[in-house]
């Protein structure tokens, strides 16, 4: 298999040691991966695997409560809280025409702010309160903190990929101040061999964010899709964050950097859960594309966006449940 069908693997220990050149050869790599394959595992990256099995046990926790408590906490307009099975459809997808909803269902949760943060009070598209679920002691500190242990090695990843577009190595820190996340929980139960060509755990598609942080998986069921066009299935490494780069990761450098497409089934026998963790520049910062990927012969070819405006169409698109939400709203 080539370099460009093969997902490479970073390792960070070096940089994250502070060794002489690390930084550089760590960027230099990154570059790669995004320029040609749009995905990568970073090793020795310092989260401790003792804190990931129980992120995984806490996502199976509360997967495993029956519906109606689960509903209790339906996804709202601020994209927190559960999705249920079938309960979105790619319709935004490029690389497929999706007609089927996915096969999975999901929890999510974004940073936890408290119920008086001044942006929460006016009910702040997007910086609304988490919805947790109750009855289940210690999940919400267990997976406040696994978030914020994400949010740590997401400010020592995008000084690479500063240096990895030819910028200080600061040049990300304002945008990511007090950045968007969103931690996705999901549970793929087991399925067969596709019926028809479009039935999948989670379709063909991009994501949205700047990075994806996708948590080390015994379970497989992730595939990508190369330049080529070709389907590779990404192996399960042990201890390995799979990283990739979405639709705003794309704005920021031009196209320079890929969002590859994607897709999941689980085809294990068992049921499969996954922690994905979506990270974009903080919701107030404009959304264009960086000095070194503009010129005279290179003009931006996306308009200055934000975070809310992006995700308000990308949402009313994707999420069939929230069409149920804002008609419940408006009455």
């Amino acid at each position: 298999m080539s370099t460009t069908e093969t997902i490479p693997v970073i390792d960070l220990g070096p940089y994250l040691a502070g060794q002489p050149g690390a930084m550089e050869a760590a960027a230099a790599e990154l570059r790669f991966a995004l320029t040609e394959i749009g995905f990568y595992f970073i090793v020795n990256h310092g989260v401790p695997p003792a804190q990931v099995r129980d992120a995984f046990q806490q996502a199976a926790r509360f997967h495993s409560q029956p519906i109606e408590r689960k509903m209790e906490i339906r996804i709202d307009r601020h994209n927190v809280g559960y999705l249920p099975l079938r309960g979105d459809t790619l319709r935004t997808s490029t690389v497929q025409t999706v007609t089927r909803a996915n096969f999975n269902e999901a929890l999510f949760i974004a940073r936890d702010l408290p119920a008086d943060h001044p942006e929460a009070r006016v009910d702040r598209r997007f910086r609304g309160v988490n919805q947790w679920p109750a009855n289940l002691p210690g999940f919400r500190e267990s997976i406040a903190g696994y978030c914020d242990t994400m949010e740590r090695l997401v400010l020592k990843l995008v000084p690479l990929y500063a240096r990895a577009l030819g910028l200080p190595a600061t040049y990300f820190d304002g945008p990511f101040r007090d950045c968007q996340y969103k931690l996705r929980m999901t549970h793929y139960p087991h399925q067969d061999a596709p019926a028809v060509d479009d039935e999948f755990g989670i379709a063909p598609h991009t994501d949205t964010s700047f990075l994806t942080l996708l948590a080390p998986n015994e379970v497989p069921g992730l595939s990508i899709r190369t330049q080529s066009g070709k389907w590779i299935d990404a192996p399960a490494l042990p201890n390995a964050y799979v990283v990739n780069g979405g639709q705003f990761l794309q704005r920021w450098t031009n196209d320079v950097f890929l969002a590859t497409p994607h897709r999941a089934i689980n085809r294990s026998g068992g049921e499969r859960y996954a922690l994905a963790f979506f990270c974009d520049s903080n919701i107030d910062w404009p959304v264009a594309a960086v000095p070194t990927t503009v010129g005279p012969d290179k003009p931006p070819k996306y308009p200055t966006t934000s975070y809310t405006d992006y995700m308000v169409q990308y949402q009313k698109r994707t999420y069939d449940l929230l069409a149920d939400v804002n008609r419940d709203a408006a009455e």
